[in-house]
């Protein structure tokens, strides 16, 4: 993989606390290695009783560093020095008991002093037996380090080492490499983007409130399998964090594996379809503008088994896989005797414009946004995206840009195309 990626030269501090996922630290080290990265490893007071130092150090080509008290680095304030040279934090894996020292500030070994010390953006990677994941302690410390601006990557649901089902393990090393590169691509976007164009933030949303679906939705075939698609939600995230700007109100339902999002956002974390259009369908009242950006799964598994189903040992045999279609999120927002202004995404292969055309008015939709996917320099696991924006009376074509340009884009079309409808909504809800 080349070194053209939103990891390239960044200086990233890898803390490893203290739990069985530790094992996989020096595979994370080296995903993020491979993306150009320059890595530093710190540990927890208890992390070497899981992975060693010398193999982390062997990955990173850096000494290992896990004590606050080390003379020789203290002399010159180490801990302080290295908290200046991250321009990331990672901590992978976060146990529940380091969740609760970030928590609630505590600094009482290097890990939980350089979190403290440190003006880069952090990240946590949660891995703990499902019970503690899903104790109130837990869901409390996590809901409190999201409003320090702190991003979660996972954790995800399946067999835990204990030999326990549920959430949370550990997400994976390269798709913690990958999460972290596209919410690094999306800051340095917004960033960039907010310095070229300062006037996107302004009010032209303001008063409104938007509801965005992004990223995957995973359908259970079994505890550890899944049906899924390759959706990172980036583009929904930028969309979100336009339409911020922009002066509205943002709620974004999120499927698995979508990177954080900026702490001023509404977001709701959801699995499934059926997760999806629950929190969908929950937010219709309060929502004047709905764009539908996720890639749904049109199917799931009539039945998912309660247990990991096994290989039946015979080269070649075949297993069927009964498959029922989930509920249509996009239409059932659109014919809600209540419905907002609907958006929706349509990723077509071919005859893209005239497949798009046709779902836009099957579906009673507003406007929608089309993605020729089979272009494999944009759309999925890309931070690119081209769009042709189809409405009652016209068509917007936007060509090849930064997700985050195009999301701009979208929210500037899409302000000035309804921004009547748009205000006699708002005006609606004021009188109501």
């Amino acid at each position: 993989m080349t070194k053209s990626n939103a990891l390239a030269d960044k200086q990233i501090i890898l803390g490893v606390s203290a739990g069985i996922a530790a094992y996989k630290a020096p595979l994370l080290v080296r995903a993020l290695t491979a993306l150009g990265a320059d890595v530093q490893v710190v540990l927890s007071a208890n992390a070497h009783h899981f992975v060693t130092p010398t193999s982390l150090q062997a990955v990173s080509g850096h000494p290992v560093r896990q004590n606050l008290w080390d003379e020789s680095a203290e002399a010159a304030m180490g801990h302080i020095e290295l908290a200046r040279w991250a321009d990331i934090v990672i901590v992978a894996p976060v146990t529940a008991n380091t969740l609760a020292h970030l928590a609630h500030g505590f600094a009482h070994d290097l890990l939980t002093t350089l979190c403290l010390a440190t003006e880069a953006p952090i990240f946590l990677a949660p891995a703990m037996n499902q019970q503690m994941y899903q104790h109130p302690a837990t869901s409390a410390n996590l809901e409190t380090v999201r409003s320090y601006g702190y991003q979660l990557i996972g954790p995800e649901s399946g067999e835990q080492a204990c030999g326990e089902f549920g959430p949370g393990r550990m997400t994976e090393p390269n798709d913690i490499a990958g999460a972290l590169a596209f919410s690094v691509a999306n800051i340095d976007q917004s960033t960039s983007q907010t310095k070229i164009r300062p006037d996107l933030r302004d009010d032209r949303l303001s008063g409104l409130t938007v509801t965005i679906t992004a990223g995957p939705t995973v359908e259970a075939i079994d505890p550890v399998r899944y049906i899924s698609n390759h959706s990172s939600g980036l583009q929904g995230i930028c969309l979100a964090e336009s339409a911020l700007r922009a002066g509205a109100s943002v709620n974004l339902i999120a499927g698995p594996r979508v990177a954080q999002t900026h702490p001023d956002i509404n977001r709701i974390d959801v699995i499934s379809a059926e997760d999806m259009f629950n929190a969908a369908m929950a937010s219709i009242q309060e929502t004047d503008l709905f764009i539908g950006v996720a890639a749904v799964a049109d199917y799931r598994p009539a039945v998912s088994a309660t247990e990991k189903m096994k290989r039946s040992g015979e080269p070649g045999a075949g297993v069927s896989l009964e498959l029922v279609e989930n509920k249509d999120i996009i239409a059932h927002v659109a014919e809600h005797p209540d419905r907002p202004l609907v958006v929706g995404f349509a990723a077509e292969t071919n005859d893209t414009l005239a497949h798009a055309r046709a779902k836009r008015i099957r579906k009673k939709l507003d406007a929608i946004v089309l993605n020729d996917v089979s272009d494999p320099t944009i759309g999925f696991n890309s931070t690119h995206n081209a769009a042709t924006l189809i409405y009652d009376h016209g068509e917007v074509t936007l060509p090849k840009q930064s997700k985050q340009q195009l999301a701009d884009n979208l929210i500037t079309n899409l302000a000035e195309i309804f921004g009547k409808k748009l205000a006699d909504t708002k005006r609606q809800s004021v009188t109501n």
